[in-house]
């Protein structure tokens, strides 16, 4: 059967990194813990009590992808606080951030945060790579997403768990996965499943009747990519004032300042960091 690693919150970040890089996925029981999980849910239940499954999306491609039966709630750093100071930066995401992204770019970011609410009758979605997204970027290159889904409920494989493909993050792009090389994270809330842009994955069917699996997906990537969410219209400096400066910097309110690697800095402000402009009251 294949195999996704499990661990526990007070595991060190380095065994965590190991496990992910070794299987493309790892699991990190306890990643939020039950206060934690406890107040999050109670900002998004009624904020999920008023979203439909039915929206508008960039193009049909991406509807046909999420389907007609998954309540969205995207902008997580605007709707939620204790995801913008709590879970945002979260110890072990920046921990594993430092290790897998951190040699490869002068600073990472927040790529992508929304919450899933997949309702009954879910159909499974089609098997991906997460940093296809770049699909301009030429091959080979280096890691360049840590992405995960935080279990918001208990994750079961008759809910729609996460399926992942260990492995797959050293496959060549064209080969698929067999049926046989599937695993499913199956894990209680709080739980993350962590793992890389490269690494195969999909949400599961929701073959029940009358149960929603609530995750949420969060992804990183190198702060010289172009994200798929614009989190600085997300949080609007407004908001993002209003936040920790280490929230604010992985929002895209950080300089990605690479001079002291023999490379230029990208996303300032008259020549200036968007959070000193912050810090300063300036913007």
């Amino acid at each position: 059967m294949p195999f996704v690693p499990h661990v526990d919150s007070g595991t060190p970040h380095d065994k965590i990194t190991r496990e992910l890089q070794d299987h493309g996925a790892v699991i990190v029981e306890g990643f939020l813990d039950d206060d934690t999980l406890a107040r999050f849910n109670a900002e998004l239940d009624p904020l999920l009590e008023a979203t439909s499954p039915r929206r508008s999306f960039v193009n049909p491609a991406v509807e046909f992808f999420f389907g007609d039966k998954t309540r969205h709630l995207t902008g997580m750093a605007a709707q939620s606080r204790v995801f913008a100071e709590e879970i945002l930066p979260h110890p072990i995401s920046m921990g594993v951030c430092d290790a897998v992204l951190g040699p490869f770019c002068a600073s990472y970011q927040l790529n992508i945060a929304h919450v899933l609410d997949r309702g009954p009758g879910a159909e499974q979605q089609i098997l991906h790579r997460d940093e296809l997204v770049w699909v301009h970027l030429p091959r080979p290159h280096p890691e360049i997403q840590v992405a995960s889904i935080v279990a918001l409920v208990d994750f079961e494989a008759e809910i729609g768990a996460t399926l992942l493909v260990p492995g797959s993050h050293e496959w060549p792009t064209e080969r698929e996965a067999q049926p046989d090389e599937i695993a499913v994270a199956e894990m209680p809330a709080g739980s993350a499943v962590l793992y890389l842009g490269s690494t195969i994955h999909a949400g599961g069917p929701n073959s029940t009747e009358d149960t929603w699996r609530r995750g949420m997906h969060i992804s990183y990537t190198v702060g010289w990519l172009r994200t798929e969410e614009n989190q600085c219209l997300v949080a609007p400096p407004d908001i993002a004032r209003t936040l920790p400066r280490r929230s604010q910097e992985l929002l895209g309110y950080a300089a990605h300042d690479a001079l002291m690697l023999g490379g230029g800095y990208l996303g300032t402000v008259d020549l200036v960091a968007p959070a000193d402009l912050l810090a300063d009251g300036r913007l």
